[in-house]
Order: C-alpha cells, then structure tokens, then sequence
C-alpha cells in the first residue's frame, strides 16, 4: 500500500489518500498459478476393458499373385481388383499379399474426384503394411489440375 497525498483545494487541508498498488499482488498470484499448473499431477486413470475378440478371417479371398489393384472411386469406396472393401480388409489383403512367396505388384488408382484424407488414409495403410512394390497408374487424369 502506497500513502499519498491530495492537492489541496482552495482551503482545504490535504488528506491522505490510499491508493493500493495490486501489481505485486498479481505478480504473485501468477506465480502461483504458474505453480500449482506445474506440481498437480497429471491424473491418468484407465479402465480396463475387455473386448470380445473375433477371429481371423481366414476365408479371405486370396490375393492375385502377380498383380492387385485398389482403386478410390469419386465417392471414397475403396475397391480390391474391383470388389469394394474397407479399411481394415484391404489391411488384410495387403497383409495376405505379403505372405506370398513373392510379394505381388500392388496398382494404386484413386479418381481425381476422390477426397484427399481417404486417399491419404489408404496411402498410409499401403506403407505401413510393408509394401514394396507399388506403382500408381492412371497419372495421366491430373494433368489438368
């Protein structure tokens, strides 16, 4: 707290005046704000849950040995040589590929139209699956973009 003192008016005396001065007050406080962020720990529960697990299919059609091709149509269907999948059976087929004695050549054809997170989502299962051989065809539908 600071003392000061009015100007007096024309007969007045001068009275004190109190004036609290809150910058070390808001100092401190985010300093203790700055603290107590830094020492509460981190609360990391988890429950434990157990899903069911489904077996593995084992009647997945067996991919072509010598080539495969999946193609994303302008709507995000992903196709395996012409039968629409999803995500986690083209993991499949291209895990089932890659079991072969000589891992197969893998075509990627998305459609120009087609959205680019799809396109995206289904490059990187590609990858992460160990593909080795790929190739993308169909090049010649974005020399207009």
């Amino acid at each position: 707290m600071a003392l000061s003192f009015a100007r007096p008016q024309s007969g007045e005396q001068g009275a004190p005046m109190v004036d609290m001065n809150t910058t070390p007050l808001i100092d401190v406080m985010l300093v203790l704000l700055i603290m107590f962020i830094i020492t509460i720990p981190i609360q990391t529960h988890s429950v434990g849950v157990d899903l069911p697990q489904t077996p593995i299919e084992t009647n997945l059609p067996r991919p072509d040995p010598v080539k495969n091709k999946v193609t994303i149509d302008a709507s995000g269907v992903i196709r395996w040589n012409g039968a629409a999948v999803d995500r986690l059976t083209l993991r499949q087929y291209l895990a089932a590929s890659l079991r072969l004695p000589v891992e197969p050549e893998l075509q990627f054809q998305p459609d120009a139209a087609a959205r680019y997170v799809t396109v995206d989502e289904v490059l990187a299962d590609i990858k992460r699956s160990g593909v080795t051989k790929l190739g993308f065809i169909g090049n010649e539908q974005y020399r207009s973009f």
